[in-house]
C-alpha cells in the first residue's frame, strides 16, 4: 500500500460527496475537497493532484452536455481571454506564498462566495463581455492557487438565467481551458512531484464512484433544494478550515476562532431557514392558485412571501 495515513483517509472521504456534488450540480469538487484537504496537505502539494482529476471531470462535465455549447461559447469567450494572465500569476504565488497565508486567503475568499449562493443572490449582469474579462482574471489566480473556480463562475451563471444543461456547458468550457492551462504551467515550474500525483490514487475511485451517483440523486431531488444545502454544507466546512487556520497562525485566539465558524454557522442556518420558510409559502400557495383558477378569482398573495 502507499500508506493509508489519516490525510488519505479523509482525503477519499471528502472526494466522495463533493463529486457527487459535481455530478449533480456541474461545479463543487475543489471548493468541497480543498477546503478540507488543505489541514492535512499544503496546497503546493495538493493543487497539482487536484488539477489532473479535475480535467477529467470537466470534459465528462462538457461530454454530457455538448448539445449546449455553440451558446456556451459567447459568455464563455471573454472569461477565457482574463484567465490567461490570472493563471499566470497564481501559479507563481503557488511556489512562493507561504502556505498558511495562501490557506488563509483561500477560505477569506471563498466563504462569502458560497453565503451568497447560500442565500440565493440573484442580480442580472447586463455588460456580460466587459465583466468576462476581470472575472476571468480573478477566477484564474484563485484557481491556479487552489484549484477552486466553481463558486465565483456559479455565482455570475446562476444569475443569467441561464437553463440547467447551459449552465453546465458554459461552467466546463471555461473550467476545461483553465485545467489545461494550469496543468501547463505547473509543469513548467515543476510542481507536479511523487508526493502530489500520490494523491491522485484515493482521488480517482471517489470521482468515478461519486460523478454518477450525483448524477442519479439530482433526478429524485429539487435542485435548488440540494443546491442550497450543499452550499450550507461548504460553508460549514470553509468556516471550520478558517477557524483552524487562524488559531494555526495565531491572528486570533482558540476561543474566537471557533466563534468566527459559529458566526458562519448561524448566517448559514438562518439563510437555510429563509429558504425553507419561502419553499413552504409557495408549497401551500399552489392549491390556493389552482382554486382561484377554477373559480375564476385571484389569490391574495404578497410576491415578498415566496421570493427568496
Amino acid at each position: 500500500m502507499f500508506g493509508l495515513d489519516l490525510g488519505i483517509v479523509i482525503l477519499f472521504a471528502i472526494a466522495l460527496p463533493a463529486a457527487a456534488v459535481n455530478g449533480a450540480l456541474g461545479y463543487g469538487f475543489s471548493s468541497m475537497t480543498v477546503p478540507v484537504a488543505l489541514l492535512f496537505f499544503p496546497n503546493k502539494m495538493l493543487s497539482p493532484a487536484l488539477v489532473l482529476v479535475e480535467l477529467g471531470i470537466n470534459v465528462w462535465v462538457v461530454a454530457s452536455n455538448r448539445g449546449s455549447l455553440p451558446a456556451a461559447r459567447r459568455l464563455a469567450l471573454p472569461i477565457v481571454l482574463g484567465l490567461v494572465p490570472g493563471i499566470f500569476i497564481g501559479s507563481y504565488l503557488l511556489t512562493s506564498a507561504n502556505p498558511g497565508g495562501l490557506r488563509f486567503w483561500t477560505y477569506i475568499v471563498l466563504i462569502p462566495l458560497i453565503l451568497m449562493q447560500a442565500a440565493g443572490y440573484r442580480k442580472p449582469i447586463r455588460a456580460e463581455r466587459a465583466a468576462g474579462v476581470p472575472l476571468g482574471l480573478g477566477v484564474g489566480l484563485l484557481y491556479a492557487t487552489t484549484t477552486i473556480s466553481g463558486p465565483p463562475l456559479a455565482l455570475m451563471f446562476n444569475n443569467q438565467g441561464m437553463d440547467k444543461e447551459q449552465f453546465r456547458a458554459t461552467l466546463g468550457s471555461v473550467r476545461i481551458t483553465e485545467t489545461i492551462l494550469t496543468a501547463i504551467m505547473y509543469g513548467i515550474l515543476g510542481l507536479y512531484s511523487s508526493s502530489s500525483t500520490r494523491l491522485i490514487v484515493p482521488l480517482v475511485p471517489a470521482v468515478l464512484i461519486g460523478l454518477p451517483l450525483g448524477s442519479l440523486l439530482i433526478r429524485y431531488l429539487p435542485s435548488e433544494t440540494f443546491r442550497r444545502i450543499c452550499m450550507s454544507f461548504d460553508a460549514w466546512i470553509v468556516g471550520f478550515g478558517l477557524a483552524r487556520t487562524v488559531i494555526d497562525l495565531r491572528l486570533l485566539s482558540t476561543f474566537s476562532g471557533y466563534s468566527l465558524w459559529a458566526l458562519v454557522i448561524a448566517i448559514d442556518l438562518y439563510l437555510l431557514y429563509r429558504f425553507f420558510a419561502a419553499t413552504r409559502v409557495a408549497a401551500r400557495s399552489e392549491p390556493l392558485a389552482a382554486r382561484a383558477g377554477s373559480t375564476g378569482g385571484t389569490p391574495r398573495l404578497e410576491p415578498s412571501h415566496i421570493i427568496d
